[in-house]
């Protein structure tokens, strides 16, 4: 075909659509509309372009699992006081110290890359031999030391024990938290890393109380908060902080149940709290490096069994009507560990450990002092009184933890 057949062609074509576009306006207003809503739907149609996933992605590498393990102590009166004071006028046995080892479940996110956390106060609220372990979005998990926080904010501040260059979230350019704008809560919901909720931001300056804590000037979301999201973060579409996630109210006060009632502290009051966290945490000395584990202090019976012993002198023996210089008194059982669950109780007597006899709490600790976890180990446990007609005993076998 010759250019000048082409030209022609071209003409009669242009031609053709202009008488169409004047006689019938209407087909072409239709057929831009049908395109334009085509290229709209193709769009929606990759999620990978979706604001929510995309804001999501942004985040989720800052956003941290916290795991905390403190040890609660508390002195308890000794059960056989009571024979001291009534057969010796006076309390020979010293006061018992019961340790309750707690653990909970939180999240956070580091808003430094030297690995500066932001999470809740009731989180890692202190506590005597507090241990943090944080879980990063891809897995690894690091020590965490805790530096100051804020009752009445409900915001502490941890550091991550690594010399690492952290992703982190930025609190120079915070979200403006405008009423019914889209928000993402990101968290540990459960124990359940990086699980992600949507909702709106429904209202600010809430006052609210919740599980006997006050909180002032929250913001509202009918996203859902679960138990392990606490000290994650609350977003917006732009991936910017709206706030910490904190609080749901599961019922009203009058016991009435609720839905789509989530809190969290908002976005200035965070940044303002890390700016003075960050200036506490400067005048800080370098922690030093801490062992693994605060077991020096707890006994082999107790971290393997759960049973606290003492030894069974004369006096004491005496007073219960024991049979003197023989075996080791066990004075507190901790619930459900393996010595509760053998049926030891507390007044009870070891005789022998395996076919060991002992006498004193140290060859007891002597005798345990190589078992690992999950070894069996036999006790003669019971009660040897004055007298043939006392004896009762018999032979437990308990797997240590």
């Amino acid at each position: 075909m010759g250019i000048a057949s082409a030209t022609c062609i071209f003409r009669n074509v242009s031609r053709i659509v202009r008488g169409t576009m004047m006689r019938h306006p209407g087909i072409i207003l239709i057929l831009i509309l049908c395109s334009s809503i085509a290229c709209s739907l193709f769009a929606q149609a990759d999620p990978a372009s979706e604001p929510a996933v995309l804001a999501a992605a942004k985040v989720l590498p800052t956003v941290v699992n916290i795991n905390t393990e403190r040890v609660v102590r508390r002195t308890v009166r000794d059960p056989f006081e009571d024979f001291y004071a009534q057969f010796f006028g006076y309390n020979r046995v010293q006061p018992r110290e019961i340790r309750q080892t707690l653990q909970s479940l939180g999240s956070g996110f580091i808003i430094d890359p030297a690995g500066y956390i932001i999470t809740n106060q009731h989180v890692v609220e202190r506590a005597a031999d507090l241990k943090i372990h944080v879980t990063t979005n891809d897995g690894k998990t690091y020590n965490a030391h805790y530096i100051t926080g804020d009752d009445k904010t409900d915001l502490a501040f941890i550091k991550i024990d690594a010399q690492t260059a952290f992703p982190f979230i930025s609190l120079d350019d915070i979200s403006p938290n405008l009423l019914g704008e889209t928000v993402i809560v990101v968290g540990n919901a459960v124990g359940y890393g990086s699980s992600i909720s949507r909702g709106v931001l429904s209202a600010v300056k809430r006052n609210v109380t919740v599980d006997n804590i006050e909180y002032k000037d929250l913001v509202q979301t009918d996203a859902a908060i679960n138990p392990g999201n606490s000290g994650g973060p609350v977003i917006d579409l732009s991936g910017r902080l709206v706030g910490i996630s904190s609080a749901k109210m599961a019922f009203t006060p009058q016991g009435v149940p609720t839905q789509g009632l989530g809190f969290a502290i908002p976005a200035e009051v965070v940044r303002d709290s890390v700016n003075r966290f960050k200036k506490i945490a400067q005048k800080q000395p370098k922690p030093a490096k801490q062992p693994a584990a605060s077991e020096s202090s707890v006994s082999n019976t107790e971290r393997l069994f759960g049973m606290q012993l003492q030894d069974l002198n004369q006096e004491l023996s005496d007073a219960l009507g024991y049979a003197q210089g023989r075996g080791v008194l066990v004075t507190a059982v901790e619930p459900d560990s393996p010595a509760d669950e053998a049926g030891i109780e507390r007044g009870l007597v070891i005789y022998k450990v395996h076919k060991s006899d002992v006498n004193s709490v140290k060859q007891i600790e002597d005798l345990l002092g190589r078992v690992q976890s999950g070894t069996n180990v036999d006790f003669i446990v019971g009660v040897v009184r004055v007298g043939r007609q006392g004896r009762q005993l018999a032979t437990l076998t308990m797997a240590a933890r």
